[in-house]
């Protein structure tokens, strides 16, 4: 990945973690009012604090799963190892439907072991 897009991932997750933070405190300050006042708005405004603060909390894992993609992309594309580029069958309709049901064999055993 460029600089750039590693510092924006670092500096958003600093962000993120720090707005998780704030929420965390409000939510507790919102709570200790709430059931002071036991007024209905302020049990309203802690719901929605505590909804913000788990959203921001998604945004964060949202914000690893893209990174993740974005070094997928990056990576080269893996090489054939085995240096076949194009391969040709030469035989008969009959060999390859013996060849293919062979591999068929050989790959329904390999997944009951």
């Amino acid at each position: 990945m460029t600089d750039k897009v590693e510092t924006d991932h670092e500096y958003s997750r600093e962000v993120l973690y720090d707005l998780i933070e704030k929420g965390q405190e409000g939510i507790e300050e919102m709570m200790e009012l709430a059931k002071q006042s036991e007024h209905p708005r302020a049990f309203e405004v802690l719901a929605t604090m505590i909804k913000n603060t788990a959203e921001t909390t998604d945004r964060l894992l949202a914000l690893h799963t893209t990174k993740k993609k974005l070094e997928v992309m990056d990576r080269p594309a893996l090489e054939n190892k085995s240096g076949d580029t194009n391969n040709i069958f030469i035989g008969s309709t009959t060999d390859l439907q013996r060849f293919l049901q062979n591999e068929k064999t050989v790959i329904e055993h390999d997944d009951t072991e």
